[in-house]
């Protein structure tokens, strides 16, 4: 049975139910490989949240199967994700001190109040919020929050004794580090990110050149991230190179971790409610845009209240089992996907297998140096700075590009929430003027035809004291006094006027006092002889102008399309 009236909570999801023999075997192996190849990015998103490495192993457990139980995508992979991790820095990070209970307290809670927040926006439908941002706020939030990564990530990489991660304390540590020569982690650091943009960037092409399958080229260029760390570990231990300060990930208790149940009060939840609400859009906007884009690519459908959900169930069980927000990761994802995965029970393999490295393997990491960390945080950042999507938006819409910009640089130097609601701050500016300033086009009869068109753009018959104006937006009060201002125009060019029609065809809404202001216009006109006619009325509009003062007042007629229009009064000239 449904409950409050959400069909996507129930005991056994419906691919369960459904589930074919013949996926199983792709769905084991996709499991087995995502599982191990995630396992250092896991590590390294927990490092940028500010939390220990092995919250992000925690996470990548119990959290993924909740999603995968609920959420309605077949392929997508939910874990710690760069994005939510970077969120997670820099809303806790002056709040405590990184590492600090207090800090893995308010993490926590933060995955709390962002999964009760999604979940609730699930039962009440609120599944088309996703569509509030627009794509150049989002690809200008991902790049800046990409840059605020790989500047957070510089100590780490070079080693550096900073002790924060703006740019003026790194360019200090840098430079007495220099003097006093190149520490073992920035060789570290410096050569695996070197080996890791390179196997990104050109390693499948080679392998492809010298007969390599495409398929295991793109195997080995996924494997390289794990082999970078295994080097790098291996390195430290028989070079002991602790011992001349290159940090390491520290000691990770064996066995797997236990539920902590709390309950945040007051001053946490105050602190935290803006930030949470911010990071449940975020996530929720992310998380569905790419479980659509997976779904068609699969011809597939997905449910945005059902991502909701599984992302929601997602957080509010990583709050008490591991501390540290998750989302839908799209490296995780693509990886699922070029794994084989076909179903949810991918995921859930995934989330065995890690949970059998955890409980066995943990301490293994403990001599992982924080430098190579670093270097896949930062590969993976810079893969997310969208620089084709700003020159597309520059190319097309001036508006759109400047609200990348806004909100990227906003992202950059005043935050996180400052970047994005300057961004959508300048979206919503832009939406209003375009509004407030719509096109209106003077149209003609193409001859020999029923089309009309505009009179700039082509050829067209005209009625001498005619003039056809189509308005191409809704009408509302912000924009009448353009519309007003263009029939103003259009009589002192020609002031021989005696009709004005009005093309209603892209008009889907008229508030009142535009319709107001048609009254006052229809009334102006008719003191002056001209009458005003409207054509191709909406049927919605035409319901609710019916019911107004300009319906019975109207100095002209209302004509079911243009080219009626146009007949009737070219026949009353000629008559």
């Amino acid at each position: 049975m449904p409950a409050f009236g959400c069909p996507h909570l129930r005991l056994l999801p419906a691919w369960i139910v459904r589930y074919p023999r013949r996926l199983l075997a792709d769905d084991l192996t996709a499991g087995l490989i995502v599982a191990v190849l995630a396992l250092p990015q896991s590590l390294a998103y927990a490092l940028l949240a500010g939390l220990p490495p092995q919250a992000g192993l925690y996470v990548s457990i119990l959290p993924v199967i909740a999603y995968a139980w609920v959420g309605s995508s077949m392929v997508q992979a939910v874990g710690p994700v760069a994005i939510t991790a970077i969120m997670t820095f820099s809303v806790l990070q002056p709040l405590a001190t990184p590492g600090s209970a207090q800090y893995a307290a308010l993490a926590a809670c933060l995955a709390l109040m962002s999964g009760v927040l999604l979940c609730a926006g699930s039962l009440l439908r609120l599944g088309f919020l996703s569509q509030l941002l627009s794509r150049p706020v989002i690809q200008g939030f991902v790049s800046g929050s990409a840059m605020l990564i790989v500047v957070s990530q510089c100590r780490h990489l070079l080693g550096l004794e900073a002790s924060s991660g703006d740019l003026s304390a790194i360019k200090t540590a840098l430079a007495g580090q220099i003097s006093g020569g190149l520490h073992p982690a920035a060789v570290i650091g410096v050569s695996s990110l070197a080996v890791l943009a390179f196997a990104r960037s050109a390693l499948a092409n080679l392998l492809v050149r010298a007969g390599l399958r495409s398929t295991w080229a793109a195997f080995i260029v996924r494997l390289m991230p794990l082999l970078v760390v295994a080097a790098a570990t291996a390195a430290v231990i028989l070079l002991d190179l602790e011992r001349k300060g290159v940090a390491v990930v520290g000691q990770i208790g064996a066995g797997l971790p236990d539920f902590q149940w709390f309950i945040p009060d007051a001053a946490q939840v105050s602190l935290l409610a803006v930030p949470a609400a911010l990071m449940a859009l975020i996530g929720m906007v992310q998380n569905i845009a790419m479980a659509q884009a997976l779904a068609i690519k699969r011809r597939e459908r997905v449910d945005a209240n059902g991502e909701l959900l599984g992302l929601g169930a997602a957080n509010l069980v990583a709050s008490v089992y591991g501390g540290m927000p998750v989302g839908g990761g799209v490296s995780r994802s693509a990886l699922n996907v070029a794994a084989g995965a076909q179903s949810p029970l991918a995921s859930i393999v995934s989330a065995l297998v890690m949970a059998a490295i955890v409980a066995g393997l943990a301490p293994a990491f403990s001599r992982l140096p924080l430098a190579v960390l670093a270097a896949s945080i930062i590969v993976a950042a810079f893969s997310m700075i969208d620089l084709k999507s700003l020159r597309e938006a520059w190319a097309y819409d001036r508006a759109d590009a400047l609200a990348w910009l806004a909100t990227a640089g906003g992202v950059v130097f005043l935050g996180l929430e400052r970047g994005i609601e300057l961004g959508i701050l300048l979206s919503l500016t832009a939406l209003l003027v375009r509004a407030s300033t719509p096109h209106i086009a003077r149209l003609g009869r193409i001859a020999g035809t029923e089309h009309f068109r505009n009179t700039d753009r082509h050829e067209v018959e005209t009625i001498p004291g005619v003039i056809f104006l189509r308005i191409d937006e809704s009408l509302f009060f912000g924009n009448m006094n353009a519309v007003e201002a263009r029939i103003t125009s259009e009589l002192a060019e020609t002031p021989t006027i005696h009709d004005i029609v009005l093309v209603m065809s892209a008009v889907n809404r008229v508030d009142t006092t535009a319709m107001e202001m048609l009254c006052d216009a229809n009334r102006d006109l008719g003191e002056r002889g001209i009458r005003l006619h409207l054509a191709e009325v909406k049927g919605p509009v035409q319901d609710r102008l019916s019911r107004s003062r300009l319906w019975p007042t109207l100095t002209g007629q209302v004509f079911l399309s243009v080219n009626d229009a146009f007949a009737t009064l070219a026949a009353k000239r000629e008559n």
